[in-house]
């Protein structure tokens, strides 16, 4: 056995290697699963997913809510039921109605009375709107009021049909979407990661310790952002819970993956198990801490977001990605030491044996590219660019509330019935705030805006006025959108009245405007940020602007086929306005890993070979375990489509797409041909740029690897 001093591999290389420190690392980590179980399993007690909690604070519809306190609470929202009878509603309906409101009244989470109910003109229906105040239990505490409601109109009348809807009825629906949302997404997460292990190691052993590292990782990234979130204010909601699960289970699969293939490739050199892997996390380390620090700063990059939702994904998604790296690179090399090479039966890397890698797919692939580099190159961009041209297909402007789900749950159906019997903006008003001094000139300024169907007395409070304005058209259309800002520019033009509009229409404009600003904003900061760290981890300008030039062309590709997904083999209605920049953080940053993988070999390799052999070594050597890492990370986000809302679906279908497209064309194909064609030029201005005279690697004649491909 060869001897091993530290500063040759590093303390936290001989940390988890060690013969008697292996077991300190597993025992410690059990100790941290057994501490993280019960914070973990209450993470979902501490979500927020009201509509103030994902505002920005400076949002005008953020402060409407704010100066209604004194008229309703924050977290009420209106919930509509209405009723139908084919024929005509009878007056023993009508009857049977006001008992039933008297008796939702009577509810604790009911705070102020109904309003109703109310008949429609044309006879049919009937409408009552309920003010459920949820507190701070947001959609799971919502739900539980609304099956109190449900379980009391249900004894109505024979034939009178009924429904539950409005922002209420809607909100309810989505919190039984995600009902068990956590323990479904581990488990088809799971299933995608222990298939594609199976497939990459052919073992029947080896599989479970990344599995089990991975779980580690999740269960103890749960406890970390439970406390963040009930200590720290950091907001938590069923979307950032949910990414949260894919993103640790595919990223940290990614990087057990990388750093077993390095591990393998050292105990063909090295007797000792100890000292293979020592040398492994020494030379594998460096890329994937390079990696996961490029997704954490990406990540945190959404600090920058003026929603709160947003702003609050990052520190979550950070949190996951330290803690899956901490994992990874400690518990997982003590597992693998701990066991042994038995673990990877029946394929055991033996001490001498030939690394097959080079002479595999990938070799054969760098060889084909390598004749001919700059077409290659010149036509993939190509290709990916008549992609990009489809993004114009992409409608980012939100979804109504009828188009988030799949199928037609109860609040789709009870919102069909209100706009065929009642204004179309019933129950879901234009919250218009003033000074009592101002609030009948501001309700005549509102009632004449065209698009206002009706508007209701001003009523005061505590120094303010509020006003309650009923549009002409369904609150969640483009329509109704542009009436509230109609609204706002007459009403702000009232002298001394400091009149602001909200409500739930104003709310989706607002987020509207804020996910435009923060595209802006947060798209040009992970651009900067990633660039410096790829300049630092490869001491170079050209290579780090390359690299990012084809993630960003991958992205733009990624967006335009997903639209076409979308709209035409889907029949999405549309998408939510925050998707082009969730999957541009996610795809830049989780893309860039695979990059790292690829670019620090080739920076190892050329250290001896030269950049164009040193290319050709990278792929053949990394090929293989990036492929299977895009295969993991794609197929753990696919795992948000089977969540019955749409905005889930698209995120995960975009991002698979998009790190497919990276980890097979962008990184194999793309990149491995600009650094047999650039050359030695992809380092500048470092000192391996410096290097003189080399030349490029010929391809290899076709009788050898005619005798290369007969071999395998």
């Amino acid at each position: 056995m060869t001897n091993i001093r530290i500063s040759d591999v590093g303390r936290l290389a001989w940390l988890p290697s060690g013969r008697r420190t292996k077991w300190v690392v597993a025992v410690f980590w059990l100790l941290v699963v057994a501490a993280a179980m019960a914070p973990a399993s209450k993470l979902t007690e501490v979500q927020s997913n009201d509509s103030f909690a994902w505002l920005p604070q400076e949002a005008e519809s953020t402060q409407v809510l704010d100066r209604m306190a004194p008229f309703q609470s924050q977290n009420e929202i209106p919930t509509l039921i209405v009723y139908e009878r084919e024929g005509g509603v009878t007056p023993e309906d009508l009857a049977a109605v006001e008992e039933q409101v008297a008796e939702i009244d009577a509810i604790d989470a009911v705070l102020r009375d109904s309003v109703g109910p109310i008949p429609s003109e044309d006879g049919e229906a009937i409408q009552v709107i309920v003010p459920i105040d949820a507190g701070d239990g947001g959609w799971e505490t919502l739900g539980e009021v609304v099956d109190e409601v449900r379980a009391v109109v249900e004894a109505g009348p024979e034939g009178l049909d009924h429904y539950i809807t409005g922002p209420g009825g809607y909100a309810a629906d989505s919190a039984e979407a995600f009902s068990g949302i956590d323990g479904r997404l581990l488990g088809i997460a799971a299933s995608v990661v222990v298939v594609i292990l199976l497939f990459t190691y052919r073992s029947p052993v080896l599989w479970i310790l990344p599995l089990v590292s991975a779980g580690v990782a999740l269960f103890a990234a749960q406890a970390v952002v439970y406390f963040a979130a009930e200590y720290a204010d950091l907001t938590v909601n069923a979307q950032s819970q949910s990414i949260l699960t894919v993103l640790v289970f595919g990223a940290g699969t990614d990087y057990a993956l990388l750093l077993v293939a390095r591990y393998r490739e050292e105990l063909r050199r090295h007797r000792d198990r100890h000292e293979a892997m020592a040398f492994a996390l020494h030379r594998a380390g460096p890329a994937i801490w390079a990696s996961g620090a490029t997704v954490i700063a990406g990540m945190l990059c959404l600090l920058l977001a003026s929603m709160n939702s947003t702003s609050g994904l990052g520190p979550v998604c950070a949190i996951g990605i330290g803690v899956g790296l901490l994992v990874m690179l400690s518990l997982l090399p003590a597992l693998l030491v701990i066991c042994g090479r038995w673990v990877f039966w029946p394929k055991r890397p033996a001490y001498g044996s030939q690394d097959p890698a080079e002479r595999g797919l990938w070799g054969r692939v760098g060889r084909t590219i390598a004749r001919r580099p700059r077409a290659t190159w010149v036509t993939t961009s190509v290709v990916l660019l008549l992609a990009t041209f489809a993004v114009v297909q992409l409608d980012a402007t939100g979804l109504r509330q009828q188009d988030q789900f799949y199928g037609k749950p109860e609040a789709v159906q009870g919102e069909e019935v209100v706009t065929a019997h009642f204004d179309a903006g019933s129950g879901q008003p234009v919250d218009v705030v003033t000074t009592p001094q101002a609030a009948e000139e501001v309700a005549r300024v509102v009632a004449d805006t065209p698009g206002i169907a009706s508007v209701a007395p001003p009523v005061e409070k505590e120094g303010t006025a509020w006003i309650a304005a009923t549009l002409a058209d369904p609150a969640d259309t483009e329509a109704a959108r542009d009436t509230v800002l109609r609204v706002r520019d007459r009403i702000h033009d009232v002298e001394g009245a400091n009149a602001q509009a909200g409500g739930g229409t104003a709310i989706t404009e607002d987020i509207l405007q804020a996910a435009d600003r923060d595209n802006k904003v947060i798209i040009p900061a992970v651009l900067v940020v990633v660039f410096l760290i790829l300049a630092g981890l490869l001491r170079a300008v050209v290579a780090p602007v390359l690299l990012i030039a084809t993630v960003v062309l991958s992205f733009f590709a990624a967006l335009g086929l997903s639209a076409l997904l979308f709209k035409h083999v889907f029949g999405f209605a549309g998408a939510d306005p925050g998707l082009p920049l969730f999957v541009f953080v996610f795809l830049v940053a989780l893309g860039i890993d695979y990059n790292i993988f690829l670019m620090t070999r080739v920076h190892e390799e050329a250290k001896e070979l030269g950049t164009r052999r040193g290319a050709l070594v990278g792929l053949s050597a990394t090929g293989g375990v990036i492929t299977s890492a895009g295969l993991v990370l794609a197929g753990t986000f696919l795992a948000l489509a089977t969540l019955p809302v749409v905005a889930f679906a698209e995120i995960g279908m975009a991002v698979a797409l998009g790190v497919l497209l990276d980890t097979i064309v962008v990184r194999a194909v793309l990149v491995t041909a600009l650094n047999l064609d650039v050359g030695r030029w992809m380092w500048w201005p470092s000192a391996l740029w410096r290097r003189e005279g080399e030349t490029p690697e010929p391809p290899p004649p076709v009788e050898e690897e005619r005798e290369l491909a007969a071999q395998q």
